[in-house]
C-alpha cells in the first residue's frame, strides 16, 4: 500500500490520539483510553495495510484499454459480470461505453467497502 504513516498529535482529555494517513487520502484518528483499546488499534491498522485498494484512474484506463474484454469487471471481484461482458463483447460495445463513466464510482465503492470491512474486523 504506498505511503502509510502513523503520527502522534497530543494527548486529549487524558487520551493519546494517533492520526493514520493511508496513501495520502484516508485518514483514521483513534484515541486510547485503555490499553486494550491499543491492540484493537493496532489489528485494525493491520488490516488497513492489508486491504488491497484499486486507484479508480488505473480501473479508467483499464475499461478504456479491456473493457470489452471485461477485465475491468474481474479486477473489481465481478466475475459473474466479467464473463458476461467477456462472452458479449462488452455488450457489444454498448456496455463497455456505459462502464467508462461508472467505473471511477464502483473503484470508490469497491474501496469503502475495503475500509468498512477492516475497520470491522471482518477480513
Amino acid at each position: 500500500m504506498g505511503n502509510n504513516k502513523r503520527t502522534h498529535y497530543g494527548n486529549a482529555e487524558g487520551a493519546n490520539c494517533f492520526r493514520y494517513f493511508i496513501n495520502r487520502k484516508v485518514k483514521l484518528v483513534f484515541c486510547e483510553r485503555a490499553k486494550g483499546i491499543n491492540a484493537r488499534i493496532r489489528r485494525v491498522y493491520m488490516n488497513l495495510q492489508s486491504a488491497q485498494l484499486k486507484d479508480p484512474t488505473t480501473l479508467l484506463i483499464v475499461s478504456l484499454l479491456a473493457g470489452s474484454l471485461g477485465v475491468d469487471r474481474f479486477m473489481l471481484g465481478d466475475t459473474g459480470l466479467g464473463i458476461a461482458k467477456l462472452l458479449t463483447c462488452g455488450g457489444l460495445g454498448i456496455w463497455s461505453i456505459v462502464d467508462w463513466f461508472t467505473v471511477m464510482g464502483r473503484t470508490k465503492e469497491y474501496n469503502t467497502t475495503l475500509l468498512q470491512r477492516a475497520i470491522a474486523g471482518v477480513f
